[in-house]
């Protein structure tokens, strides 16, 4: 994270910090997308009500990558195996869990072109949402950048300083996502 100017009247960092949250919640985003290989966080968007509340798989088991295409979950209550069954079935991994007593196992099928396409833009719709979500802060910061100079609490030369800032910051963030985008697509594409 860089370091910004700080005035008594407006804080970049403030919008900093709010960029850098956009970017690790879009990173999380990208991370349960389902590749060629085996990845717990993969499971972190199926949850399952269970215990009159709604709850994500590992709070229900032990979930564990023996090998490079299987993810394994020890659940802890039998009576919680059928539920974290369908769960994932009806989940969008398209993965079909084999239950062995309390052991669920999800063997990662290699995924066929139709499938890598369909995950690349389902991806390039995650980054596109990323960015709009880090366009929403620029015009947040600018927005009170103009309620700031209507006030007058800030000069004409340090609210147009502060705006090439935040653009600044605004750009460096969405090239960031970008790099991101290149570097899951990367990986999603490898056979």
């Amino acid at each position: 994270m860089r370091e910004f100017k700080v005035s008594d009247v407006f804080n970049e960092n403030n919008y900093s910090s709010k960029m850098d949250k956009s970017i690790q919640s879009f990173k999380k985003d990208i991370s349960t997308l389902r590749t060629g290989r085996a990845n717990t966080k993969m499971l972190d968007n199926v949850k399952i009500d269970v215990y009159g509340q709604i709850m994500p798989i590992d709070q229900l088991g032990t979930i564990n990558v023996p090998e490079a295409r299987l993810i394994s979950i020890q659940v802890w209550d039998k009576t919680n195996v059928q539920l974290i069954e369908a769960a994932i079935q009806k989940s969008d991994l398209g993965i079909n869990p084999q239950i062995d007593g309390q052991t669920i196992r999800l063997r990662i099928p290699d995924l066929t072109e139709e499938r890598r396409n369909d995950l690349i833009k389902i991806l390039k719709n995650m980054g596109e949402k990323s960015k709009i979500s880090i366009r929403n802060i620029r015009r947040e910061a600018n927005e009170e950048l103009k309620k700031k100079l209507k006030e007058k609490k800030i000069s004409e030369d340090e609210s147009n300083n502060f705006e090439k800032n935040i653009q600044k910051l605004t750009d460096l963030n969405i090239q960031n996502i970008e790099k991101i985008l290149l570097e899951k697509e990367k990986e999603i594409s490898q056979i």
